[in-house]
Parts: C-alpha cells; sequence; structure tokens
C-alpha cells in the first residue's frame, strides 16, 4: 500500500516537483504489483485529493478557498475518509484488488 496524491495524475501548477515526486509512486506501486502478484501480494495506492490537515489549514484562505471550488461535493476531505479506504485495502475483502489508484476526492479529479 502507498499513498499517492491526485496531482500524481492530473499535474498540479506549481507543484511540478510533488506531482512528479507522486506519479512515481504509482508507477512504483503498478510495477510492484506485477512483480508480486505471483506471491499473492497486493499493492495499490490511494490517490487523495484535498483533505483538511494541518498543511492545507495553513494554506492562504484564497488557495483554499480554490481548491474546495474544485471538488463536486462542494467540500473537503477529512483524513478518517482517507483511512477508511486504506484500511479496506488492508483486509481480506480486498484480496482481488492490486495495482490500482483509488482516488479518495470528492470528485475533484473529474
Amino acid at each position: 500500500m502507498t499513498i499517492s496524491s491526485i496531482n500524481g495524475l492530473r499535474g498540479k501548477f506549481g507543484q511540478v516537483n510533488y506531482a512528479a515526486a507522486k506519479a512515481g509512486v504509482i508507477g512504483l506501486t503498478k510495477a510492484l504489483a506485477k512483480e508480486l502478484a505471483r506471491s499473492q501480494v497486493n499493492v495499490n495506492t490511494v490517490a487523495p485529493g484535498f483533505i483538511l490537515t494541518a498543511m492545507t489549514a495553513a494554506m492562504p484562505v484564497e488557495a483554499r478557498e480554490a481548491a474546495i471550488a474544485e471538488i463536486p461535493l462542494g467540500r473537503p476531505g477529512k483524513p478518517e475518509d482517507v483511512a477508511a479506504v486504506v484500511a479496506f485495502l488492508c483486509t481480506d475483502r480486498a484480496r482481488y484488488i492490486t495495482g490500482e489508484v483509488i482516488k479518495v476526492d470528492g470528485g475533484q479529479y473529474i
């Protein structure tokens, strides 16, 4: 299990280094999923969108409002939203899911 970002899928103006690093995590996840599948090891990544954290709380108000305006559900996510998907992927109920990027973003990517 890895954690990426929707910005690793879509890129983000002003965040070239961050987007590139998160895209690398996605590539790593997919390659590992192929390599470890023969050992029945699942490898997936979760790609959060805008999540309320100490980091996003410290953003300028205008930047925070602009990010929230991109979200079709109209609100930022909470850490628990991401944690719930991670917890699911760590269970046997996710035994046939591998090599996937699962967005937790309120529709921000679309």
